[in-house]
């Protein structure tokens, strides 16, 4: 695509999207594509390549005829925190979403966050409808989503509404029912508040609850304009089975409850210190760590589940 033929060519861009790679090759360029793909301007797009060891899918990036697209290699591996800490560094646009670079936008993504964010200008955050798809790209369903949804504040079809306070922090620290790639975020928040270095995989659930604590809102929508890849190779799927996953969940849930009980919001501090969710989800994956014979991880599944 070139600058002529950019819908909304000319437009100063209102969101950033910024896109940590370090994955699958195919998986990425499909992902990039589908930011090409948007029916509204008003967006850029920044690739942060994590000094992945094949330099050819950069090499495609960095060629993309396209003045909305920025690529960016590091010199060294950042990691996930590393990556998304360099991500609200480099953002400027006045809303930014971390894409996931195995995910996919759906065309409308940019004109309905932009609609979004014009309808409820006090928002701190965005959660756009999402569908998961698995590594095929196909539609899917799995048990995390299917709890996701259960726990999820109800919304009328095709609405949205606006969350906050302890009701959303209580909610949230029931399970974390956010897809995190898919929020557009207000920058300025991102930039006051940032990604915690101590933390990989409940770092974006330990910035709402920052936001949340803080005053914050989220738009919650119902509109599906995000796919999320669901498959065994993310960070969250092989850390959940052989089980630091759980330590750091257990981690951040025991300093939340506390936090919580300091503000006096108890409801969120009895949640937080159940990590029901969290226990359920250990028990779960228990048996794919016993049919591996995976006696450590095993073990800490355990250990999660069923420990104080």
């Amino acid at each position: 695509m070139t600058q002529s033929d950019a819908p909304g060519d000319g437009e100063p861009p209102f969101l950033d999207i910024v896109m940590p790679f370090w994955g699958d090759p195919g998986q990425f360029r499909l992902a990039v594509e589908s930011v090409l793909a948007q029916d509204a301007g008003g967006w850029r797009l920044t690739i942060l390549d994590d000094a992945y060891p094949d330099v050819a899918p950069g090499a495609w990036a960095a060629a993309l005829d396209d003045p909305r697209v920025s690529y960016l290699r590091s010199a060294e591996n950042r990691g996930v925190n590393g990556s998304f800490r360099e991500a609200v560094r480099l953002a400027e646009a006045p809303y930014t979403v971390i894409m996931g670079c195995d995910d996919l936008l759906l065309p409308g993504y940019v004109r309905r966050i932009r609609a979004l964010v014009d309808a409820h200008p006090s928002a701190t955050y965005v959660q756009p409808g999402v569908e998961v798809i698995d590594g095929e790209g196909r539609l899917t369903r799995p048990l995390a989503d299917r709890v996701k949804a259960a726990l999820r504040p109800r919304l009328e079809p095709g609405s949205a509404r606006e969350l906050a306070g302890e009701p959303l922090a209580t909610s949230l620290l029931r399970a974390n029912w956010t897809y995190f790639p898919s929020i557009a975020w207000r920058t300025d928040a991102l930039k006051r508040f940032d990604f915690r270095p101590d933390y990989e995989v409940v770092l974006d659930l330990a910035l709402q609850i920052e936001i949340i604590e803080a005053g914050g809102r989220m738009v919650l929508d119902g509109v599906p304009v995000f796919r999320y890849r669901r498959h065994a190779a993310s960070v969250s799927s092989w850390r959940a089975l052989e089980g630091s996953r759980f330590a750091e969940e257990r981690r951040y849930l025991a300093e939340a409850a506390s936090g919580m009980r300091r503000i006096g919001w108890t409801r969120a501090a009895r949640a937080a210190a159940m990590r029901a969710t969290s226990r359920l989800n250990a028990l779960s994956v228990l048996p794919r760590a016993l049919r591996g014979r995976d006696g450590a991880g095993a073990r800490a599944l355990l250990r999660h589940g069923l420990g104080r």
